[in-house]
């Protein structure tokens, strides 16, 4: 059995535990070392066989997992953050679709809900922003055109930017031409909730010079909009005294 496990947004206590659990039972690991927290490692029991995926082709990685199956052996696939988002998954499911070889995922905590818990960002702000845009610039590869920075800051919606720090220049050119103002708050967060975490607000037009200032330029990620400072929103009706819910009745008062 195969199962895809998401290695959460770096520190370790976050994993989830059903996670830290198949990394405790596994009798093999094969861990996406260029992002994964190594110390994760530190779950697995002590005869574990384990493989950092940076090193391997899609072929040898798959290699280890059909041996490994011959043999009857549990393997864990530790991807970084949430394997659903930017974590070339489905070419390695479709492959052992293929051998006939049972897999399961375990979703993790993505690097975007890190960094809002680092900066205590509500990413939904009422009166604000209602959406998040999950999105990155185009680098090998490829980004759809309909999915240009350009068309989705056009929403003015809260974004968070993956896998762009090395072309932020050209992110924050992007992103006044579809729409936003130079000045709405913009935030650089590198390794969000590592031991060396490190994050900074500025704004759209400082982005750049913010990553030059503090050496950035890659294991960072960009937020966009209004929800960054946390002004003029509105409060939400939930908790309204004259708003009835399935569990409370407003106040008549």
């Amino acid at each position: 059995m195969v199962y895809f496990v998401g290695a959460g947004t770096g520190a370790v206590d976050l994993i989830t535990v059903r996670g830290m659990r198949l990394l405790e039972q596994a009798d093999v690991i094969i861990y996406a070392g260029s992002l994964v927290n190594p110390e994760l490692l530190m779950y697995a029991k002590k005869e574990c066989e384990i493989h950092n995926s940076a090193k391997l082709t899609l072929e040898e990685v798959l290699a280890i997992i059909c041996r490994a199956e011959t043999e009857e052996k549990t393997t864990v696939r530790l991807h970084t953050g949430e394997p659903s988002i930017y974590g070339a998954v489905r070419e390695q499911m479709d492959e052992l679709d293929k051998r006939n070889i049972s897999y399961e995922s375990c979703p993790g905590v993505t690097a975007c809900f890190g960094a809002a818990a680092s900066l205590n960002l509500e990413y939904t702000l009422p009166g604000v922003s209602q959406s998040l845009i999950i999105t990155r610039m185009e680098g090998k590869t490829k980004v759809p055109e309909r999915e240009s920075i350009e068309s989705f800051a056009a929403h003015q919606a809260s974004m968070a930017i993956y896998l762009s720090t090395g072309m932020i220049k050209e992110l924050s050119r992007r992103l006044i031409e579809g729409g936003y103002e130079k000045t709405t708050p913009a935030a650089l967060v590198y390794k969000a909730t590592w031991d060396d975490e490190e994050a900074y607000i500025c704004t759209i037009e400082t982005l750049y010079d913010t990553s030059v200032k503090h050496g950035i330029t890659k294991t960072a990620l960009v937020l966009v909009g209004d929800v960054i400072t946390h002004q003029n929103y509105r409060k939400s009706r939930l908790y309204a005294s004259d708003f009835s819910t399935g569990f409370r009745k407003k106040s008549e008062v």
